[in-house]
């Protein structure tokens, strides 16, 4: 057998730099030839890899510490793009130059949530943009009227038409020509050269035809029609064409903008959930000041109607908080001293004070729009190959249009019917389609996502939610409530008392994360108050079996029984009526002896039959593996109707399971919320982790449902399937759309004005397909399923 190779420790100097995240805002973008030209030249950068979001006008950038961010925006720059830092919210200085609560003088200030990277940019722009268009409208409608109605041409009016279209092709079309000019000398085209060319060549052959092609005569009329028609002799003049081309895309481009501002309004709405100042309590006494400069351990105020400030633990009053807007849970949480407030639940009773557990970034709030917005920056693999093809479909439409030309003059066509149906084939033509088909459904699948209090990674997990068949479903906190109480206590004839057993039990568990840990060391608490229990030393864990540690000088473990030979009377009874009942049975030995036995319980969540039931409808294979004894486990699948059930697993246990289900050819999901879950999590097809799980199995995972639901499980199913859809169709519209409309342009069947219309129609299309996601409701939330068991899950669970 050979030896395994020992791992070599890499050298300060050889240790790879760890890659940093940048976010970038990039201006200038209009179409997915922009996203490729940016990603591509970021990418040129020696370890830099970028993904650039056209929905969002956002980069995100991963590079080495060696490439500064300066570096990263100079070369957006030299590409012709603009591009800033997303800066955090500024801080307000303190005032009387005193620290913000009179404590924690050396903290330094914390970031602001992510939010701030989605509040709306300045509107300067958007202003200007909405006046040239108002401008371009007023000087289009009556060229566009005049050309589309022969009855109402007067004598010369092709010389209003000409004086009212010269500013539009010159300065409407200012914003294309400034940025297909700006991609010339990058040498690149994007969806701005094809406008601008078609706008000027219109406009230059409509000049050239009224002074020296006859049109300019007295008393020339034209006719109107979709379709180019025959030459009389005389050069037909396209000025319905120079100014209805800016003006369709102009028009075109602000609904898009408005559409696609609509697709990111939920994570805006997360944003605005944070509260902007809090009421902090001093020495003092009571005094208002910014959010941003709330500290760890700060004591704030929540008043009725008020919003929670931040993640916090209540220490003073009761209430019940609306989390509806944070995790879509619809019934209010009762709370009082000891619970945890969440920041941005709106208190619906009485006053609250409450201590401040995290701030800034570290908040769940900040969390969430992190999530979701990494999510909206991804690409899912359909949309790279679209990317791939946007990045030379302009280089191509413009080899189309200058083949066509010149197809067309070889042929003995008329020089107007040749630039006719080469401006069409410029106008027509639509990458942006392509670029906006998967980022809109993303934003707005996203954020429909998390208003339903289901948070996905990004596109690649989308994709993986919608294929998998199978499901493994862990037991505690996941299919039971997870919060867990001690139901009796029974210790050796002739041992330590019931006591000093659960004094010295409670000591060891109070190291651990686990909800039995949490209901032994609350039972012991709630049994001899007023003592508070003396620090563990050498605590170790080990999950799925228990823990050990060193109390008052004595060695405690306080693990699963395993076989019951040799357990002193009445212990080996005290098991067996555990068991029998449907409790967990936990063994205390104290220097080797066994000294207790536990008995703790768990109740099945009121939702977890109608969510399996879901899940067995939506096609998949539901798989309860747990780290209960077979009985329990048999017990909770029999109320489940789980046919599957894989008992004392532990976690390699639970981890060989989810290989061996995928070498079977499953695809497979596992939903958790322990640390013994992280492994089966990460190496899973997909991982989804409970919202009030462990950080490590939220970590380890895909999908993060924020609500207590399990239902969120079928939901966040049925919503990848619904994205995943939509995409797909955006994509066939945007490749359908340019298969068909070029080859009529450059048959001369299409003429350019009703091609421009079809230009911005394709992409509004598009935009507003994604749109509907955001109205999605879940289905089959309200059915009622029938039980075909009498008890409603109030029997109580073992839970390790």
């Amino acid at each position: 057998m050979t030896p395994e190779p020992r791992p070599v420790t890499p050298s300060p100097d050889l240790a790879p730099t760890p890659a940093r995240s940048t976010t970038l805002t990039i201006g200038g973008m209009t179409c997915a030839a922009c996203v490729g030209r940016v990603e591509k030249k970021l990418g040129r950068l020696d370890g830099v890899a970028a993904s650039v979001n056209l929905a969002t006008g956002r980069a995100t950038v991963s590079h080495p510490a060696a490439v500064s961010v300066t570096d990263l925006i100079s070369t957006v720059e030299a590409a012709g793009f603009t591009a800033q830092l997303r800066a955090p919210t500024p801080e307000p200085a303190p005032e009387d130059g005193l620290p913000p609560t009179g404590h924690q003088d050396g903290q330094d200030p914390r970031d602001a949530p992510e939010a701030a990277g989605t509040e709306d940019p300045p509107d300067d722009g958007a202003r200007a943009e909405r006046h040239r268009l108002l401008a371009v409208a007023l000087l289009s409608l009556p060229v566009l009227v005049l050309s589309m109605v022969p009855g109402w041409q007067f004598r010369n009016w092709q010389w209003l038409c000409f004086v009212l279209a010269a500013p539009v092709a010159v300065w409407g079309a200012a914003p294309f020509h400034t940025r297909a000019l700006r991609g010339l000398r990058h040498g690149a085209a994007t969806m701005d050269t094809l406008v601008s060319l078609g706008v000027a060549a219109s406009f230059l052959w409509s000049t050239y035809a009224l002074f020296l092609g006859g049109a300019g005569a007295p008393g020339m009329t034209m006719p109107f029609s979709l379709l180019p028609t025959a030459g009389d002799g005389t050069a037909h003049v396209y000025l319905e064409a120079a100014v209805g081309v800016p003006l369709f895309v102009l028009a075109g481009r602000r609904m898009e903008a408005r559409a696609r501002r609509g697709t990111g309004a939920a994570l805006r709405a997360l944003a605005e959930l944070a509260a902007k100042d809090v009421a902090v309590r001093t020495p003092d006494g009571e005094r208002r000041i910014p959010v941003s400069r709330l500290r760890v351990g700060d004591h704030f105020l929540v008043r009725p109607g008020e919003r929670t400030a931040t993640d916090g633990t209540v220490v003073a009053g009761s209430s019940a908080l609306d989390l509806s807007l944070i995790s879509g849970e619809s019934r209010p949480v009762e709370v009082g001293p000891g619970a945890a407030a969440v920041g941005g639940a709106v208190n619906s009773g009485g006053l609250l004070e409450v201590r401040a557990d995290a701030v800034g970034a570290d908040t769940q709030l900040a969390r969430i729009t992190r999530l979701v917005e990494d999510a909206q920056t991804g690409k899912t693999k359909v949309q790279r190959l679209a990317d791939a093809v946007a990045a030379v479909f302009v280089p191509a439409v413009l080899t189309v249009s200058v083949s066509v030309l010149g197809f067309w003059l070889g042929a003995g066509a008329e020089p107007q019917a040749a630039i006719t149906a080469a401006v069409a084939v410029l106008v027509v033509a639509c990458p942006c389609a392509l670029g906006l088909a998967t980022p809109t459904a993303l934003l707005a699948a996203t954020g429909r996502g998390a208003q339903l209090g289901i948070l996905v990674r990004g596109p690649e997990a989308l994709e993986r939610l919608r294929r998998i068949d199978t499901v493994v479903l862990d037991k505690t906190g996941t299919l039971t409530t997870g919060r867990m109480s001690v139901t009796a206590l029974t210790v050796r004839t002739g041992g330590l008392d019931a006591a000093a057993a659960l004094r010295l039990a409670a000591t060891v568990e109070q190291g651990s994360e686990h909800p039995l840990a949490r209901a032994v060391t609350a039972y012991a608490d709630a049994q001899q108050p007023g003592q508070p229990l003396p620090p563990v030393t050498d605590f170790s864990a080990t999950p799925g079996h228990g823990v050990r540690g060193t109390a008052d000088g004595r060695r405690v473990e306080v693990i699963r029984p395993g076989d019951l030979t040799g357990l002193p009377a009445p212990l080996p009874e005290a098991v067996h009526t555990a068991e029998a009942a449907g409790h967990t049975a936990v063994l205390v030995t104290v220097d080797g002896t066994p000294e207790a036995v536990l008995a703790v319980g768990d109740t099945l969540r009121p939702d977890s039959y109608r969510a399996v039931d879901r899940l067995r409808r939506l096609g998949l294979r539901p798989v309860l593996a747990t780290g209960d004894r077979a009985a329990t486990a048999r017990a909770v699948a029999g109320h489940l109707a789980i046919t599957e059930i894989h008992a004392e697993a532990r976690p390699e246990d639970k981890a060989a399971l989810v290989t061996t289900l995928k070498e079977q050819g499953g695809r497979v999901a596992v939903v958790g919320d322990g640390v013994n879950d992280a492994a089966a999590l990460a190496l899973a097809d997909l991982g989804i982790a409970m919202g009030g799980g462990t950080d490590a199995a939220i970590g380890a995972a895909d999908v993060t449902l924020v609500r207590e639901d399990l239902q969120a499980i079928a939901d966040a199913v049925h919503l990848a399937r619904r994205t995943l859809g939509t995409i797909r169709g955006n994509l066939v519209w945007a490749f359908g759309y340019n298969l068909v409309t070029l080859p009529l342009a450059a048959v001369g069947l299409l003429s350019p004005m009703p091609a421009a219309a079809a230009m911005s129609a394709s992409s509004l299309l598009v935009v507003g397909n994604s749109l509907r996601l955001r109205a999605w409701r879940p289905g089959g939330a309200g059915k009622s399923v029938r039980r075909p068991h009498s008890p409603r899950a109030q029997a109580r669970w073992e839970t390790r």
